[in-house]
C-alpha cells in the first residue's frame, strides 16, 4: 500500500468553502502527478459534499462522526448523512474533539465495511486500546506537539515506533499514522523510517503560502 498524507482542513479559514475546495483539487492533482502517496482531505461536515464533488477521485473525509441514526440527535453527525454527502471515512478521538472509547466501539460497530476509519491516539496505551477495536488506522499525535514547529519525527522519534509495534502486537490489520508538527517532507520521510505508513498533518498545509509547493514537497522523499 502506498504511504497516506492525510491532512486536516480542521477550521482554519484558508481551507474552507471555496479555500478548500480549490486545496483538494491541488491535492488531487498532486497525488496523480506523483504517484507515490494517496492523499485524503479530511473537511469540515459543511464542506463534504463540495469537495467531494470538486475533486473526484480524491479520498475526503469528514472530521468526526456520531454513533447516532435517524431520529432526535440535534447537533451531532449522522454517518448515513456524511456517506451520501460523499465522506469516504472519518477521523475519530481527535485531541481537539476527544470521545469516550464506547463512542469509537460503537460507531464502528454501525459503519459499513470499507468505510475507512482513522482513530486518534495521544500515546501507546491508547492507540493499544483503540487497535482492540479494530478501525481501519490509528494516528499517534502527541497533544503538545499539535499545531507546533517541531515534528514529532524529531520531538519524539521513539513513540512512533513503540506505538507501531504495540498496535501490531494487539491487531496487524490496523495501519499506524503519526502526526503533530509533521511539515515537510523529511518529517514524513522520517515517519516511514519509524515504521509508520503515513502522517496526519495540517496547519503545514493549510496555513502556506503555497500549499501545491508543499504537497510536492512532502512526497518528494518518497
Amino acid at each position: 500500500m502506498k504511504p497516506l498524507i492525510v491532512v486536516n482542513f480542521k477550521t482554519y479559514e484558508s481551507a474552507q468553502g471555496a479555500a478548500a475546495e480549490e486545496l483538494a483539487r491541488e491535492m488531487q492533482a498532486t497525488e496523480q502527478a506523483t504517484g507515490v502517496a494517496e492523499f485524503v482531505a479530511v473537511v469540515s461536515a459543511f464542506d463534504l459534499e463540495s469537495v467531494w464533488e470538486s475533486a473526484p477521485g480524491l479520498a475526503v473525509w469528514t472530521q468526526h462522526l456520531d454513533p447516532v441514526g435517524w431520529g432526535s440527535h440535534t447537533g451531532w453527525l449522522n454517518p448515513d448523512t456524511a456517506i451520501a454527502r460523499g465522506a469516504h471515512g472519518p477521523i475519530i478521538n481527535h485531541a481537539e474533539h476527544k470521545v469516550p472509547l464506547e463512542h469509537v466501539e460503537a460507531l464502528l460497530a454501525q459503519l459499513p465495511d470499507g468505510f475507512s476509519v482513522c482513530a486518534c491516539a495521544a500515546d501507546i496505551d491508547e492507540a493499544r486500546a483503540l487497535a482492540a477495536l479494530n478501525p481501519t488506522m490509528i494516528a499517534v499525535e502527541p497533544p503538545e506537539l499539535i499545531g507546533g514547529d517541531i515534528s514529532v519525527t524529531s520531538a519524539d522519534p521513539e513513540i512512533i515506533s513503540a506505538t507501531v509495534a504495540a498496535v501490531k502486537e494487539v491487531n496487524p490489520n490496523v495501519r499506524v499514522l503519526c502526526g503533530a508538527g509533521v511539515k515537510n517532507g523529511a518529517d514524513v520521510a522520517a515517519a516511514i523510517e519509524l515504521g509508520a505508513e503515513g502522517v496526519l498533518l495540517a496547519s503545514g498545509v493549510t496555513k502556506a503560502s503555497d500549499p501545491g509547493y508543499v504537497l510536492l514537497d512532502l512526497v518528494s522523499g518518497l
